[in-house]
């Protein structure tokens, strides 16, 4: 035996044996998936991903729409608020002419059809006249701007209408401007009402 076949097998015992890959092992013991479920899996997969795009998808379209219903609604607010002057002024300049008795019967009957029917485009859009005169006082919907003696209706009546309020909607768009009733001084300390509101003039 040559030294260098000696050489060589003395290597070859001492060399240490080739280790195995995990994957290796798990393919010698794990069997190859069936092809047919591979497609199960992946047709499982695509379809929750269609799923879940589709969902996401409509609830975009939902939020769109209700955000640009929002906007709408908020744009037509601002316009209906800006006509609210427009017709406390029609109604001044009618109940002006009405009561100096002016000979101008068609400027009359002219301020009252543009009246009606700047009134039937408010009503359209779903504005509707608060009831303040003879109610009680309700802060929601009633603006206090002084309080008046009058010892012949309930404390915390409306008596007179300063500014006329309305609703878009059944929602406060402008609040009605009121002159509220007070006891007279000498009625005053009678029976207090616990459940009475207290109104502050701003």
């Amino acid at each position: 035996m040559t030294q260098d076949t000696y050489d060589d097998l003395e290597n070859k015992a001492g060399a240490e044996p080739e280790e195995t890959s995990a994957d290796a092992q798990d393919a010698a013991i794990k069997p190859e998936l069936d092809p047919m479920a591979q497609l199960s899996a992946e047709r499982d997969e695509l379809k929750d991903r269609l799923l879940r795009m589709a969902a996401e998808t409509e609830n975009f379209k939902k939020r769109t729409e209700r955000e640009k219903a929002d906007f709408l609604k908020r744009a037509t607010e601002r316009v209906l608020k800006d006509l609210l002057p427009v017709m406390d002024n029609l109604e001044r300049a009618l109940e002006h002419a009405v009561e100096e008795g002016s000979a101008e019967t068609g400027m009359i009957k002219g301020l009252e059809l543009t009246s009606q029917e700047l009134w039937k485009v408010l009503e359209r859009h779903g504005v509707e006249r608060i009831e303040a005169l003879g109610e009680p006082f309700d802060p929601e919907f009633h603006e206090a701007m002084m309080q008046q003696e009058d010892p012949d209706v309930d404390d915390n009546t409306v008596i007179s209408v300063l500014q006329k309020g309305f609703l878009l909607h059944g929602r406060l768009l402008r609040p009605a401007m009121v002159i509220v009733s007070k006891r007279p001084a000498g009625q005053e300390e009678e029976s207090e009402d616990p459940d009475s509101i207290k109104i502050t003039i701003n």
